[in-house]
């Protein structure tokens, strides 16, 4: 199921944001016996360079992120890190 949800995750992103590169870390090992492990969501960390991210602060960076996963959050995904750069700042 983890893989599944990575490539989930990678082609909503791949999707919304046409990203340079994209890197997807399954961290939900890490975390088994936490509470939002118990419900079945799986940390992950996401390393992305986009040119949509381009004069935007670090939130809305973060924003898009979410919103290109939004209806996977609190179901699929617990946790979700994100590191967002542009080209320029890779």
């Amino acid at each position: 199921m983890s893989d599944q949800r990575t490539a989930m995750i990678r082609t909503r992103i791949e999707q919304a944001l046409q990203p340079l590169s994209l890197e997807i870390i399954d961290e939900s090992a890490k975390h088994a016996g936490h509470a939002g492990a118990a419900g079945g969501g799986g940390h992950y960390i996401v390393d992305i360079v986009a040119a949509a991210f381009a004069g935007k602060s670090p939130i809305q960076r973060h924003r898009l992120v979410y919103d290109a996963v939004d209806d996977m959050m609190h179901s699929e995904i617990h946790a979700l890190s994100i590191q967002a750069r542009t080209p320029e700042e890779s």
